[in-house]
């Protein structure tokens, strides 16, 4: 692989590159590709922000599976398995477009993970941890802070550890979403024949433009995550057979994982009543009242007996599969930051991987730090409302997630033309198309983030955020563009870090 390599590498390796590379140990094997990716895209934590919309997010759903989905998983499959170097999709960007793009795109592609971790992912874990082990009272700050943080540290240790021994915690979460969703599915069939459901006409699953807008970007932002496997592509050990056979059986998988417990959300609650926090734990909690328990006339359910125990185990599996969402893309950016720092493109001092573990620890722990300062500025900033802590960190996570794609969905096509010579073991179908098609809906969905709206009636009553009015939408507007131009003039000034181990290799160029 190293003369392919060199093929398409314009500007060469540097000899950091090959000394880190030494220290990574082959420990990813198929089906840990498998489980690893079903916990990079079947996140529980938007399930309640996607039904909220009602039953056309059900239609939005598969259509954007259709449009976005599957295309995203052809072009993953050909890149991993042609070009399954360390670091995935920031060697993919910077061989594409130069490691100033790249080290642009990486930065926006690793600062969102601990933002995510810090913020949307514990205080879900928060949220399910008090409903059913609290009666629902809120925790004591102190308490707060006690919870989320050993749930932050927990992941970044699971991160830290090698990945014969990290990558359990994707595989305990993996199997936590089959039995969690299969156990609700089955459970929303048995209340519907006691209880009967809500009622849906074939009109309100229509697609409306409005919902597209409010819609498109949550989803998207769950189906992202193909490439994340291949952050840890030298750690494989037969990457070209094995991404493309995970992808295209985990795209299968996710598309059902998503679509069942949506669909039973929006037949068990009033969409009034669906919250993006806790709609799918508000609604666990009703429907396991069959096993035990009852819904009282204003909404409320109180779980006993039976039905209180199978909450109980609901409320540990949704901790565990939030927390493996989490470790999972830490496990994968922190890989991809480290690699740009070895190749010239960030720091070298966070370029480095353990000899004792085979992983980028430094860059663990700056993701962990990371995760803290989020976690108590957003907490403070939102005056310990748990909800408004959510959408904040929701909305920042998805437009800086989404942004990062715009390096890596055009790479396909422009490496079929820059390395024509590189084996592919499994080659997508109409690149360019692909590549066209998946990047103008990340610059749609994008642009819908920072200025909902624009085009047709920019935030008005239909397309601004619960919460924000119209006079607002400058504020708002300024609350997205800003940390996003921040984070890239943090990747200009990573790029510019770089710059001595760059200067390093006698063939390297600027």
């Amino acid at each position: 692989m190293a003369a392919e390599q060199i093929a398409f590498e314009p500007t060469g390796a540097p000899a950091a590159a090959q000394t880190e590379r030494q220290k990574l140990r082959k420990h990813f094997g198929r089906f840990d590709i498998l489980f690893f990716l079903l916990c990079t895209i079947v996140g529980v934590d938007t399930i309640g922000t996607v039904a909220s919309s009602g039953a056309e997010a059900f239609t939005w759903l598969i259509v954007l599976a259709v449009l976005f989905f599957v295309p995203s998983a052809l072009l993953t499959a050909e890149l991993g398995a042609a070009f399954p170097d360390e670091g995935g999709p920031y060697i993919w960007t910077s061989r594409a477009f130069g490691r100033l793009a790249g080290a642009v795109n990486n930065f926006l592609y690793w600062i969102t993970n601990p933002v995510w971790l810090g913020g949307t992912l514990s205080v879900s874990a928060v949220t399910a941890f008090t409903t059913f082990f609290n009666d629902g009272k809120d925790l004591s700050t102190p308490a707060f802070y006690v919870f989320t943080l050993v749930f932050v540290w927990v992941g970044v240790l699971a991160a830290i550890l090698s990945f014969d021994v990290g990558k359990w915690i994707p595989t305990v979460g993996a199997w936590s979403r089959f039995v969690l969703l299969g156990l609700f599915t089955v459970t929303v069939v048995i209340y519907g024949i006691k209880h009967g459901l809500h009622g849906f006409g074939l009109g309100d699953f229509s697609p409306t433009y409005v919902g597209f807008v409010g819609l498109v970007p949550v989803l998207m932002f769950n189906y992202v995550g193909f490439e994340l496997p291949n952050t840890a592509g030298e750690e494989m050990t037969d990457a070209q057979k094995d991404v493309p056979f995970a992808i295209f059986r985990s795209a299968g998988l996710a598309v059902l994982l998503y679509a069942l417990p949506i669909l039973g959300i929006l037949v068990v609650l009033p969409v009034k009543a669906i919250t993006g926090l806790g709609g799918f734990i508000d609604a666990i909690r009703q429907v396991f009242t069959v096993y035990g328990g009852h819904v009282a006339s204003d909404g409320t359910a109180t779980l006993s007996g039976a039905g209180s125990a199978l909450g109980d185990l609901a409320a540990i599996m949704f901790i565990l599969t939030v927390l493996s969402s989490g470790v999972t893309w830490v496990m994968g950016s922190d890989r991809a930051l480290a690699v740009s720092g070895y190749d010239g493109a960030a720091p070298r001092f966070l370029g480095v991987i353990s000899s004792r573990f085979g992983t980028p620890v430094r860059v663990n722990i700056l993701s962990g730090l990371v995760s803290t300062v989020v976690l108590v500025l957003a907490h403070e900033l939102t005056n310990g409302s748990a909800a408004k802590l959510f959408g904040a960190v929701l909305g920042l996570a998805v437009s800086t997630t989404l942004v990062s794609y715009l390096g890596i969905f055009p790479a396909l096509a422009v490496l079929r033309r820059k390395a024509p010579d590189v084996p592919r073991p499994y080659k997508a179908p109409a690149p360019l198309a692909i590549s066209i098609v998946l990047t103008l809906l990340v610059l749609f969905a994008t642009l819908q983030l920072v200025a909902p709206g624009a085009g047709d009636n920019w935030f008005s009553a239909d397309y601004a955020p619960d919460g924000w009015s119209h006079d607002e939408r400058v504020k708002y507007l300024l609350t997205e563009a800003i940390p996003l131009v921040g984070f890239m003039l943090l990747g200009v000034l990573f790029w510019a870090l770089g710059k001595p181990t760059r200067a390093a290799s006698k063939d390297m160029t600027t």
